[in-house]
């Protein structure tokens, strides 16, 4: 009976401080990003080096999801509006189902952005990997980051992670179907986020390099 306790309150103290990590994380992660936050207008003062586009899902067709839309069109205001002179959609381009990069390349082109300024990051497979790839890879000093704001915070704590100024412009048009899972998912990916900077990992395809 004792041992049943005893384990009992190892459990609860394994929760209590996972979820004691979990909350400092996000708060860190929040905090730390939240200044970075901006409108269009302040944007587009910021001198940057270009306007990253963040990925997500495309239909079966090829065509971006609403989610991807948005943020899209909210790039492509951005660089109409001279806060870029390039735009780098980064996504996950390494399954069949997966044709991210190449789906918002073809969005923003029928759009009427130029394709010799749009540059395509085909291994952006997670947040952190695209931030990484954007500094490392295509040497961004200077950074739009556009995306939602549920994930917005993060994107920016670890582009600030990977050694660049960044903004964001967040790019929430619409309401989005299972809205409450992603804020789920993002409160612990913040956890591994947070690790990844401390530990300074370098993306898992560092060495693929940029493509237009």
């Amino acid at each position: 009976m004792k041992t049943l306790k005893g384990m009992g309150k190892l459990i609860l103290g394994l929760i209590a401080g996972a979820a004691l990590i979990t909350g400092v994380a996000n708060v860190i992660v929040c905090q730390t990003s939240a200044p970075c936050m901006a409108s269009a207008k302040e944007a587009a003062a910021f001198q940057a080096d270009c306007v990253l586009v963040l990925g997500a899902a495309v239909d079966a067709n090829g065509d971006p999801t609403p989610i991807l839309r948005d943020r899209l069109d909210v790039g492509a205001s951005l660089y109409q509006a001279g806060a870029a002179s390039k735009i780098i959609v980064t996504g996950n381009n390494s399954a069949e189902s997966h044709h991210e990069a190449d789906a918002m390349k073809s969005y923003l082109v029928g759009k009427g952005i130029p394709a010799a300024d749009i540059m395509r990051d085909n291994y952006g497979r997670t947040t952190y990997d695209s931030m990484w790839r954007a500094r490392n890879v295509f040497e961004v000093a200077r950074v739009i980051v556009v995306t939602q704001e549920y994930h917005e915070h993060r994107s920016l704590f670890d582009a600030k992670g990977v050694g660049m100024e960044a903004c964001g412009v967040p790019s929430d048009l619409s309401t989005y179907a299972h809205q409450n899972y992603y804020n789920f998912r993002e409160v612990f990916a913040c956890v591994k986020d947070l690790g990844l900077v401390i530990l300074h990992v370098p993306a898992s395809s560092e060495q693929a390099e940029a493509s237009r």
